[in-house]
């Protein structure tokens, strides 16, 4: 039985695609559940985030049914073929010990990632979903990560998805935020991190819209910005300069006419709208009307490359730690008595020991 991981990043594939596969957090066990009877596998955890959707699991073999795979998790019959990457075995291992790590983000060095690959180990956990290799590959990550924190500076300093949108806003403004009305869509995580980067900008105006105005207003007073009830979010939309939009919904939340509306009593004001979330919130439509500028998730890239120059040397380190960690770890998948307590076979004394204990 291999360890793998088969899947799709942004480094693959644009986000029109990535949408697609996305799996809300309260659909991962019941996803997982059907990825694992319907594609024959032994154990498997289901990661899904605004820049990769992956699948790790364990199976005898994983070449040819990837696509099936995906096809499965969408209920689709989608090509995802030219996106997918598989990896088994030390590879495999390296992948996830990367990815939790920060390494592999667009955003090198982030950790809200770390958080979003434990939730999704837990759930399979909690779902019945992982056995011995799973648990053994999951755990060894987190004390990866924790060597990496603690042995480098890779996090050093290092901004969330958020944080980049904001910098994008004030790179196409030209300026510091310090005279513009800032929107944030949304008030979860990454709402949070644009608000917090938004008050070290010095942004003159924060405005919070969200589903739940007691969290709007909770992330406003933190930051002395002001609550926008969804229903009042067009008339504050005319005030804004900058909308970043992080909901999470599955469908889109601000459509072409939405936008459409709002622009006569704007008076030709530049309206810039970064929408960070996946499923996108905000229809492509949207670019095509005047004085509007429409950038999503894909086109930080260009600001992240700019932040990530410095890093090098600390990245090197983080490579060699994860190697390491992967080496160490295939090599007790390998040795006898692992494969041995894999299937069962007791070795010589084990009950005994075991009784010991």
């Amino acid at each position: 039985m291999k360890i793998f991981v088969a899947g799709l990043s942004y480094k693959t594939t644009p986000v029109e695609v990535r949408e697609k596969l996305a799996v809300h957090r309260s659909r991962l066990q019941c996803s997982g559940c059907r990825l694992k009877l319907r594609g024959g596998l032994d154990e498997v955890v289901l990661l899904s985030t605004c820049n990769r959707v992956e699948i790790y699991g364990v199976s005898p073999w994983i070449h040819g049914r990837v696509h099936q795979l995906f096809q499965e998790l969408t209920g689709s019959d989608f090509d995802f073929t030219p996106h997918l990457y598989v990896k088994e075995g030390a590879e495999a291992a390296k992948h996830l010990f990367a990815v939790a790590s920060g390494l592999d983000s667009l955003v090198i060095g982030e950790t809200e990632i770390t958080g979003q690959v434990k939730n999704a180990y837990q759930m399979a956990k909690d779902a019945g979903l992982v056995g011995k290799k799973m648990n053994r590959l999951f755990q060894t990550a987190l004390s990866v990560v924790k060597a990496i924190r603690t042995n480098t500076g890779i996090g050093r300093g290092a901004t969330s998805v958020g944080s980049v949108a904001v910098e994008l806003a004030e790179k196409v403004f030209g300026t510091s935020l310090g005279e513009k009305t800032v929107m944030i869509f949304g008030a979860g995580k990454m709402g949070e991190a644009c608000v917090k980067h938004l008050a070290k900008r010095g942004a003159k105006t924060v405005l919070v819209a969200n589903r739940s105005f007691e969290r709007a207003e909770k992330l406003a007073a933190e930051f002395g910005g002001r609550a926008v009830r969804i229903e009042d979010s067009a008339a504050a939309m005319t005030e804004a300069d900058i909308l970043v939009s992080s909901t999470g919904s599955a469908d889109i939340v601000l459509k072409r006419a939405d936008v459409e509306k709002i622009l006569p009593a704007r008076k030709n004001r530049p309206l810039v709208l970064v929408d960070i979330a996946v499923p996108r919130d905000i229809d492509p439509a949207v670019a095509e009307l005047p004085d509007v500028f429409l950038y999503d998730i894909d086109d930080l890239e260009a600001v992240v490359r700019e932040n990530t120059k410095n890093r090098e040397q600390e990245l090197a380190l983080c490579q060699r730690i994860v190697a390491e960690h992967a080496d160490e770890l295939m090599a007790r998948f390998d040795s006898p008595f692992a494969k041995r307590a894999t299937t069962g076979e007791m070795m010589p004394g084990w009950a005994l020991r075991t009784t010991a204990a």
